[in-house]
């Protein structure tokens, strides 16, 4: 069985492995790396940047709960369809969007 600093260990790589550049600068891509490897339960927060002018691509980056790091999803990964789509009906109740309701 793994061990707690050992299993640490790896979701840091993992995490380290999908970081963002660093702080946007102007309106250029902030997202370099995007991490692909299931990290759901880890996510605190997830930003959502459409595409500009700047930059062709949407980039989603999320917060990790612990550490507040964060890194860059890969917007075309299936559990990060997921979670957008969580993110956007957990948003939508929040709000009272009706069109909930059906």
């Amino acid at each position: 069985m793994f061990s707690l600093p050992t299993v640490a260990l790896l979701v840091f790589i993992a995490i380290h492995d999908g970081a963002c550049a660093g702080d946007q600068v102007g309106d250029r891509c902030r997202c370099i790396n995007m991490e692909r490897k299931p990290i759901g339960r880890y996510i605190a927060m997830v930003e959502l940047q459409p595409a500009n002018s700047q930059c062709a691509e949407v980039q989603i980056i999320a917060t990790i709960k612990r550490s507040g790091m964060q890194i860059c999803l890969d917007p075309y990964a299936p559990w990060v369809q997921k979670v957008l789509e969580k993110a956007k009906l957990s948003s939508s109740i929040e709000k009272g969007d009706p069109s909930l309701l059906g």
